[in-house]
């Protein structure tokens, strides 16, 4: 009876350490990848990572370097080993190797991932290539994995490059403050799937997040407060740098907005000058738009913006400064062109490309503007005519802000509601009439604040719809089909899970339990 007892209780115990052991995936193509990448080539084994490996890096590409450093903070974080690094001048028999080859026709940005029993090469076009060939490798990982277990990597070939050179999002930190800590976590979800750029709204008429050492009481006074009557608080010029910094090393470019001559309370508050009375303005707890406009006919204000936009393109070495223009409601036509003309010269002074809401282009535009498609058909294709280019960020599709549907924790729906296949089912070279491909740089994603106070609130309005909007500026249209992608997002459900984000469970998506 004993041994009866004692085979019964081993057998339990084989048949739950089976259970407990994961599967190991060969196919590559059963990976669930976001963005879709343009080709792969499923082997039919995998490479497998016990620990102590090494990472490779062709010496002729030192720049990589530190891409091969968060490639191994990343492995460690998902299995636990101890990885390191070595510049080598051939390539190696086993381990990863990472390397650039502009010989390659693989385009800017692109990469090839090749996963072989024993090596995984990843060449990029250049560094950006590189860090985005890591990222794809690291969606064939399984998520809460046991770590004590090797790490498997399904063998075959990837080639991938990006649709459109810019891939973003916006965060607003003027509506409610985001401290430098959030701030790095919402780039870290932007380079998860390859965006490439972070649009700051920097100031507004609720705060004024910047320091500007040449006016500080922009800081002293316009900081103080946001939606709701919160503390407010900003980033001293050393943060900005420490972001921008950290967003690079992620191979994304900050584009810090200051909006104006509208959306500018809180400068208004700070400084009585820049009213056309010289009297200074309350400072602004609510959410109501267009009231505010800096004096357009006052010398003090292009020496205001002059200042602002001199310290802040010192501190981005990004191409872009985004100076606003929309919603300027108070401001008369001609004072409105007047005004944008002028900046727009005083952004190219400093050696920086201007960026501008689609209202900017009421104004003369000047050579390589950017104008931001939010709302504005007219606007835009006018833009168009002046040899303006268009970032893509329609309101009733891609403001993060909006609501999913009226059940919604957070959000707003004055530009309608949308669901997590509303915000993926649409191409930006199709969606306005006299808008197409050629005239598009690329698309972001705007999140803005007056509902979300924090990074875990933020999240719910991110999450699911962000890696659409990722896939969306990478993958090509005709790859794209929404029932194809659910099954997709479906898979990363548990991946948000892991890394503790509060996203919103759609019911449209078939997530896994």
């Amino acid at each position: 009876m004993k041994k009866i007892v004692v085979l019964t209780i081993v057998i339990g115990l084989l048949m739950l350490l089976q259970a407990c052991s994961e599967k190991i995936e060969t196919n590559l193509t059963k990976t669930a990848f976001i963005p879709k990448p343009v080709s792969i080539a499923a082997g039919d084994d995998a490479f497998t990572l016990k620990g102590l490996e090494k990472i490779y890096i062709n010496e002729n590409n030192n720049e990589l370097q530190d891409i091969a450093l968060q490639l191994i903070s990343s492995i460690q974080s998902v299995r636990g080993h101890s990885l390191t690094s070595e510049l080598t001048d051939k390539i190696p028999s086993k381990g990863i190797y990472l390397t650039i080859d502009k010989t390659k026709n693989i385009g800017e940005e692109g990469y090839e991932l090749k996963i072989d029993k024993k090596l995984i090469t990843i060449t990029g076009a250049d560094a950006a290539g590189c860090f985005y060939g890591i990222q794809t490798l690291m969606q064939t990982a399984p998520v809460n994995a046991d770590k004590s277990q090797p790490l498997y990597f399904p063998t075959g070939i990837i080639k991938d490059a990006p649709e459109y050179a810019y891939r973003g999002a916006m965060l607003d930190v003027a509506r409610h403050f985001f401290s430098v800590e959030e701030v790095k976590q919402y780039i870290d979800f932007l380079a998860m799937y390859k965006m490439n750029a972070l649009h700051l709204h920097l100031s507004d008429d609720q705060g004024w997040r910047i320091e500007i050492k040449s006016w500080p009481k922009l800081t002293e006074i316009g900081a103080q407060t946001e939606v709701g009557g919160g503390e407010g608080g900003f980033y001293t010029q050393e943060q900005y740098k420490e972001l921008v910094q950290y967003a690079a090393d992620r191979q994304i470019i900050i584009i810090p907005e200051i909006d104006m001559p509208g959306h500018t309370n809180a400068a208004l508050a700070s400084y009585a000058e820049l009213n056309c009375d010289g009297k200074a303005r309350e400072l602004y707890t609510g959410i109501e738009v267009g009231f505010s406009t800096l004096c357009t006919d006052k010398e003090v204000t292009y020496q205001f913006v002059d200042d602002v936009i001199r310290e802040l393109s010192a501190i981005t070495p990004g191409p872009y400064i985004h100076i606003g223009g929309d919603e300027s409601h108070v401001t008369k036509h001609d004072d409105y062109v007047y005004f944008v003309n002028r900046v727009q010269k005083i952004v190219e002074k400093y050696g920086k490309k201007v960026i501008g809401w689609d209202e900017i282009a009421n104004a003369e535009l000047i050579d390589d503007v950017t104008v931001q498609f939010w709302s504005d058909v007219e606007n835009t294709t006018m833009g168009i005519e002046e040899g303006a280019k268009v970032l893509m960020s329609p309101a009733a599709r891609a403001y993060l802000d909006m609501q999913y549907d009226s059940t919604s924790q957070f959000g707003l729906h004055w530009a309608g509601y949308i669901e997590v296949d509303h915000g993926y089912n649409w191409d930006p070279a199709t969606l306005v009439e006299g808008v197409t491909k050629d005239n598009i740089i690329g698309i972001e994603a705007p999140l803005w604040s007056e509902t979300v106070s924090n990074i875990d609130e933020a999240e719910y309005l991110v999450f699911p719809r962000l890696p659409g909007y990722a896939e969306i500026g990478w993958t090509a249209p005709a790859e794209r089909n929404w029932d194809e992608y659910k099954t997709r997002l479906a898979k990363h459900g548990k991946r948000f899970e892991a890394l503790g984000i509060d996203y919103y469970k759609s019911a449209l998506v078939p997530w896994e339990e």
